[in-house]
């Protein structure tokens, strides 16, 4: 049986820079990978084992971000965390601005959302019966 590890969202964004200098700067992510050396247009970032695929493709190509689609389609990433309160802790100290602060929600997830430069929205939580 073949195991799965981990999935990597891959957000259209406008400026790499602007959205590298989010993940690293605020949440704390490493750049794994940035290029081409002269004039990049894709990043990847992580932690842990999160991972993200950022890329500029065009001054005409916009970020989409899924709330923008439909009301219904509140994230673009979910984030799963052992200890969502810790995260929210070590966040908020960075005066990080939350698009949802902590809470247990109607879906039975304890978590928080923070939007990124690019209007995405990061769910970062866990179910409330784990």
């Amino acid at each position: 049986m073949t195991n799965l590890n981990f999935i990597s969202p891959f957000f259209i964004v406008s400026d790499i820079k602007t959205s590298v200098a989010f993940y690293t700067e605020k949440l704390g992510f490493d750049i794994i990978y940035i290029g081409p050396d002269e004039n990049p247009f894709y990043a990847m970032v992580g932690r842990d084992q999160v991972c993200m695929m950022l890329k500029a493709i065009a001054p005409d190509i916009k970020p989409v971000p899924n709330h923008t689609r439909h009301p219904w389609a509140r994230w673009d990433a979910y984030i799963s965390v052992t200890d969502p309160d810790k995260l929210f802790e070590e966040f908020n100290s960075k005066k990080i601005s939350f698009h949802q602060s902590l809470k247990n929600d109607a879906d039975g997830l304890r978590g928080f959302e923070i939007k990124d430069a690019d209007g995405y929205v990061l769910f970062f939580g866990r179910p409330l019966d784990l």
